[in-house]
């Protein structure tokens, strides 16, 4: 069935056609009933695993900078005492853009050198404990 066939010309009255019902026609019919009722997607199973595919590699630590020693710990808290030089209050949002560091690992480094403010004018942020800070804030240290 390699040729098409193609009518031109001019539509001047309707007409209703039927096919001559011919054992091709059926055959023809059977087949695209059959061709419509196939899934478009189908699952096989296989007879062995799959073996080409990649492991996980975990190396998630080098990622988040942590694991690096105590170098990068100097690094990262010579970032958030600069920082806080600037400003007296972050949230960690904005520490964690500052050192580029996960969360977890800057919270535990605050934990050491800063306070959290649960409540307050400065609810939600970190502020330097005052033996670490070297700025005038409300607090005097004994310098």
């Amino acid at each position: 069935m390699s040729h098409k066939i193609a009518l031109e010309g001019m539509v001047v009255q309707r007409a209703e056609c039927r096919p001559a019902v011919s054992e091709s026609y059926m055959k023809l019919k059977r087949l695209q009933i059959e061709e419509s009722l196939k899934p478009a997607r189908v699952s096989q199973q296989l007879q062995k695993a799959v073996t080409n595919n990649y492991k996980p590699v975990a190396n998630h630590a080098k990622e988040g900078g942590r694991e690096e020693g105590e170098g990068e710990k100097q690094q990262v808290l010579d970032m958030l005492f600069s920082a806080f030089e600037k400003h007296q209050y972050y949230n960690i949002k904005d520490l964690v853009d500052i050192t580029k560091q996960p969360v977890t690992y800057l919270k535990e480094i605050l934990r050491d050198i800063g306070i959290y403010n649960v409540k307050g004018t400065h609810k939600n942020t970190w502020e330097l404990k005052p033996e670490y800070r070297h700025y005038q804030g409300e607090e005097k240290t004994d310098e």
